[in-house]
């Protein structure tokens, strides 16, 4: 990944994660239509309808691109910083129950973390399109969130739960097997650098689509396979490859199902492989294409 080279006090906040003074950053009280982008790698971060003006010196959003930006516990133990999914770079801190928008939620972020493309630039056009997204079920959700983070193009993953029928659902709730969910990754990538049939291929490659209720050694209801398509395409895509396999003779199971809420799950649980320094016991490449 090429980055762009930073002034001494681009990088004390992006890479040193410093903070830039209030009401000093040249996008605190702008106003223009378009596209905030990352400063070191150009990803697009949020859009200027999510914009407002919270009075705290810095900008402020209430929504992200989607998949753009990633959480985590800040240094202090307290707050939760954010940062581009794609590069790492520092962007500033979230808050929440602020009450300040009906989303009641902060971004917080530095202008010197940003650029800005106007809406009437066609790169902005480009940017705001430049990501989508991707949903599967295939085992256990770490073993798949290894393999899928390692795609070329790919901006981030999230594990969690969905295709069930319980709210906001704890890892023990699926595994106790009464809630319908499965144990599933959300893959934001970006469409100039990979497909989604690149990605779906992978995963068909990465788990056994022919065990149905468990995947190696993990038994239960939250490990079957199942693709979540977002529209017609993602569901044509997944159906032919399904048919290529059946013809190659593997008795596929993978289920083909409509995408529906997906439930983030608990944060321990995310990039777990690669915090734990391990690789996984159940999941490995077989190539089938």
């Amino acid at each position: 990944m090429e980055f762009k080279k930073l002034t001494p006090e681009e990088e004390n906040v992006i890479v040193n994660k410093g903070t830039e003074r209030p009401y000093s950053g040249k996008y605190e009280s702008f106003t223009g239509k378009g596209t905030y982008v990352c400063k070191r790698c150009g990803a697009p971060l949020y859009r200027s309808e999510d914009k407002f003006d919270a009075g705290c010196g810095w900008p402020s959003f209430d929504d992200e691109i989607p998949g753009a930006v990633k959480k985590q516990t800040d240094a202090d133990g307290i707050r939760t910083e954010i940062l581009c999914a794609r590069c790492g770079a520092h962007l500033g801190h979230l808050f929440k129950g602020e009450g300040l928008t009906p989303k009641n939620t902060r971004h917080c972020v530095n202008s010197i973390s940003m650029d800005f493309i106007p809406a009437t630039s066609q790169t902005a056009v480009k940017q705001q399109s430049a990501t989508d997204t991707a949903i599967f079920a295939g085992g256990c959700f770490w073993g798949v969130e290894y393999y899928m983070m390692k795609i070329k193009g790919v901006i981030s993953t999230t594990v969690g739960y969905t295709g069930g029928h319980t709210e906001n659902p704890t890892y023990e709730q699926v595994c106790a097997g009464n809630t319908g969910h499965y144990e599933a990754i959300e893959v934001v990538f970006d469409p100039s650098k990979t497909t989604y049939e690149d990605v779906a291929k992978l995963f068909f490659e990465i788990h056994d689509p022919t065990q149905w209720n468990h995947q190696g050694p993990d038994r239960g209801e939250q490990y079957r396979s199942a693709v979540f398509y977002r529209n017609q395409n993602q569901k044509d895509i997944t159906e032919k490859l399904i048919s290529i396999l059946k013809k190659k003779g593997y008795n596929v199971v993978t289920e083909v199902k409509p995408a529906g809420k997906f439930w983030k799950a608990e944060d321990y649980h995310q990039d777990y492989y690669n915090h734990k320094g391990s690789e996984p016991y159940c999941h490995g490449f077989v190539q089938r294409f």
